[in-house]
């Protein structure tokens, strides 16, 4: 099945990795579950990468991530423009950061060294050009370092952090949670790795549709048939309010006054008047339309066991 009949993935995420040995060697990866893929990298479990396997670097620990990314494919292609700033097509020239200073034998350009620096100037930079800059991105802090970094890179850029762009910060050793013992609600191990976040919201959006109780569009008035049309839902909490999504997107292109724009970013409920971000309503909206197993796991109710005689 392609990504194209998928509904939004709950997680996927493009983070840095640090070595707790050498504070200079960082790594850039990406994945749907951070929790299990430091442990590929730490060697705890097979699969990780051929440039964090040296046991001299080890054990490695996650300071920051990306995440909000609609598709693998779309976390790819940032991933692969952070680690390659010098070469992606992404960046316009006259907007780069980074340059190549040397060639490898091959003749092409040889990627410059990472530094917490560069990769979080890199990160402002990337979150605000026109191929990233409408998608609905979090940008994740678990090391003081890694966030005192990007504040002051903040602080000498002529740009301040796009519109947006949520910056989130859960400072842990995350080094005890590496080859021990961790704390399942803090760092990489607190972020949801499915969809409980939106459980409330797609049974909010479910009980509505399941009586076919769509009513009328929230911003046209048209009456909306169920079954018939793509009938999005607002996510805050109590409200109910639906409306056709090519008019919930007319409603909040209007209201961001960017003629050039297709995807929106944010916009408020006609109804309720709460805050609405494209990118969550999006996603339950995918899940009702292509993600049946998906949303029956996430609304299952377990079955009580029988009590014994």
């Amino acid at each position: 099945m392609t990504s194209l009949h998928k509904p939004l993935p709950a997680l996927y995420t493009v983070y840095v990795l640090r070595s707790t040995v050498r504070h200079a060697s960082l790594y850039i990866g990406s994945t749907p579950n951070p929790p299990r893929r430091l442990k590929q990298h730490n060697g705890e479990t097979k699969g990780g990468a051929a440039r964090t396997a040296r046991d001299k670097l080890r054990p490695w620990e996650m300071v920051a991530l990306v995440s909000g990314f609609p598709s693998s494919i779309a976390a790819l292609k940032f991933e692969w423009a952070l680690a390659n700033p010098h070469l992606s097509l992404h960046i316009p020239d006259d907007e780069r950061l980074a340059v190549s200073k040397q060639t490898k034998r091959n003749g092409r350009p040889r990627r410059p060294p990472l530094s917490m620096r560069s990769i979080v100037s890199n990160i402002h930079l990337l979150t605000g050009v026109a191929s990233f800059v409408r998608w609905p991105l979090n940008l994740h802090f678990f090391a003081e370092e890694a966030h005192k970094a990007w504040a002051a890179w903040l602080r000498s850029a002529e740009n301040p952090a796009r519109p947006g762009l949520r910056v989130l910060t859960d400072f842990v050793d995350d080094t005890t949670g590496i080859l021990g013992a961790h704390d399942e609600q803090a760092g990489i191990h607190a972020l949801p790795l499915d969809y409980a976040p939106v459980k409330e919201y797609v049974q909010k959006a479910q009980d509505v549709v399941a009586f076919e109780k769509e009513g009328s569009c929230v911003h046209c008035k048209e009456a909306m048939v169920s079954g018939e049309g793509l009938h999005a839902m607002c996510p805050n909490t109590d409200c109910v309010a639906m409306g056709h999504l090519d008019c919930w997107s007319k409603h909040a292109l209007d209201g961001e006054g960017d003629s050039e724009a297709v995807i929106p970013q944010t916009c408020s409920c006609p109804s309720c008047g709460g805050p609405v971000r494209w990118g969550d309503m999006v996603k339950e909206l995918t899940l009702r339309v292509r993600g049946e197993k998906e949303v029956e796991k996430l609304l299952k109710v377990k079955k009580r066991g029988r009590k014994a005689a």
